[in-house]
């Protein structure tokens, strides 16, 4: 546990980094909600919790919420609470997150994840400081500024009809988009050094004696897919695996999993792979006869275009912004299809 409370700290001098801290020092005292985005592991949370204790809200409660964590039914009673006898096992009143965080700030994550019965309570909260317990019909009006943060991009899916546009719209007063760790190679280092000194401590080591040149370059050349959570438990478990805490760390155990023996994946009969390839080739468009020859490839290839696109429309009724975005094109580049092929409405 002791470990845990020496990583809330926001740490970096990286230009990305101090932009991001000059830009929530700018929108902290605004009583607007903000919307963080970042790949898990980037921080989110504390920036969330800076947010909050630069704020005229510092004061008061600071609530943290992990959409993700439970399910829609769970959720929506821990968001906006229930009225005793609501449902099974409700047996006394319960004030949700909402209604506790009155006056302070509620900071969701994960909240790609919410049902559209949740996204729907969420706007009105926004717009109107007000909601009901689950089961009750009595108004209630609560002042709580609302941070949110995902790691999806939410203008797609709320293109693709996954999350409320009308939501969006009012969560996203600004966007704060938080860098990945290789985009911070300044901070690798230094915050290596502060989790190896911290793992020092809690392994009762009088000092850390720092990282070879080798393993500085390990750690630099490493694309950190999992940001700051995973060079955190990288750095502490080279610390502590190395046995001379006297010597420079050396050995840098980035694979937890890499072993001699690791178990391998088990394997696809030549049946389900033979099946598997040809549902991927259906679910692609592609033609599962076999194709006679000759033909004229440019025509073929054309005709395989406008099929796509005529199919990708129907799918999104015609709507050409939500028809590029599944297409994977841009708004222009979909109307120059269109316009190639003639098939823009006349």
């Amino acid at each position: 546990m002791a470990n845990d409370q020496h990583a809330e700290r926001l740490i970096g001098e990286s230009r990305s980094f101090l932009e991001i801290l000059e830009f929530v020092s700018q929108i902290a005292p605004l009583n607007k909600p903000v919307l963080l985005v970042g790949e898990r592991g980037t921080g989110k949370e504390l920036i969330a919790a800076r947010l909050h204790y630069l704020s005229q809200r510092w004061d008061q409660e600071f609530l943290k919420m992990n959409c993700a964590a439970i399910n829609d039914n769970l959720l929506e009673s821990e968001l906006f609470g229930h009225e005793a006898g609501s449902f099974t096992g409700a047996a006394k009143l319960h004030k949700g997150r909402f209604e506790r965080a009155d006056k302070g700030t509620l900071f969701l994550d994960e909240l790609a994840t919410t049902s559209p019965l949740v996204q729907e309570k969420l706007l009105r909260i926004i717009e109107y400081g007000e909601f009901e317990r689950v089961g009750g019909s009595r108004t209630i009006n609560t002042d709580v500024r609302l941070i949110a943060a995902t790691n999806d991009d939410l203008p797609t899916l709320a293109g693709a009809g996954k999350f409320r546009e009308d939501l969006l719209d009012r969560l996203a007063f600004d966007v704060i988009t938080l860098p990945p760790l290789r985009e911070r190679q300044d901070d690798i280092m230094l915050l290596a050094e502060y989790f190896g000194m911290n793992m020092a401590l809690d392994l009762n080591r009088e000092y850390f004696p720092g990282f070879s040149d080798r393993a500085s370059k390990d750690l630099h050349s490493y694309h950190w897919p999992g940001n700051i959570r995973e060079l955190k438990n990288v750095v502490e478990r080279s610390v502590y695996r190395c046995q001379e805490p006297d010597e420079l760390i050396d050995e840098i155990s980035i694979d937890p999993f890499d072993s001699p023996f690791r178990i391998k994946p088990r394997s696809v009969t030549p049946e389900a792979a033979s099946a598997s390839e040809a549902n991927s080739a259906d679910s692609a468009g592609q033609p599962s006869a076999e194709v006679e020859f000759p033909l004229d490839l440019r025509t073929s290839i054309q005709e395989y275009e406008i099929s796509l696109i005529e199919s990708a429309l129907a799918t999104c009724q015609f709507n050409q912004k939500k028809t590029a975005e599944i297409l994977g094109v841009t708004y222009h580049q979909l109307r120059g299809y269109l316009k190639k092929y003639d098939l823009l409405d006349n």
